[in-house]
């Protein structure tokens, strides 16, 4: 497996931490990625727990600002890494965003000496099924009906690192 090392300012992606201010464009993504998305308040309230991160992964939009591609919320707990969330534009699907965050949300776990890092995955997500597999994330098991309103289970996956 490549190592992986979190992408540095000023490549091609800038990774940064949300800020408030930043809701409303993480808020326009998370509504169009997800059939049964987020509350903006759930957001918002990640960036008051001190064991969350919300990781922005953003690019120049030309016109000397900054254009947000893709989110992932993530939890540092103890000796363990949480990733709650990972959404791309869709827009911006297949350029490598996802890749992007989870290599950084990995590199983050090794910073803090993590031993595993777990996730959930839609049964149906094929697409964030095999990321996370081409990473070393592997099934573990099934939270059935994890998804509620679509009925649909959880894939529980794990990373050891």
């Amino acid at each position: 497996m490549r190592k992986l090392t979190e992408p540095k300012a000023g490549g091609d992606y800038r990774l940064r931490k949300m800020v408030a201010n930043d809701l409303d464009a993480v808020m326009a993504i998370e509504s169009v990625a997800h059939p049964h998305h987020w509350s903006a308040e759930l957001v918002r309230r990640e960036l008051g727990h001190e064991w969350s991160t919300v990781l922005l992964c953003e690019e120049p939009d030309g016109r000397g600002g900054m254009k947000l591609l893709g989110f992932l919320i993530l939890w540092l707990v103890h000796d363990e890494l949480h990733i709650l969330n990972l959404a791309t534009a869709p827009e911006h699907r297949r350029r490598g965003v996802g890749r992007t965050l989870l290599e950084a949300a990995l590199a983050r776990g090794r910073q803090h000496r993590c031993v595993q890092a777990t996730l959930e995955v839609r049964r149906s997500n094929d697409p964030a099924i095999g990321l996370y597999q081409a990473f070393g994330f592997r099934a573990v098991g099934i939270r059935p009906n994890y998804y509620v309103d679509e009925r649909e289970d959880a894939i529980v996956m794990v990373f050891d690192f």
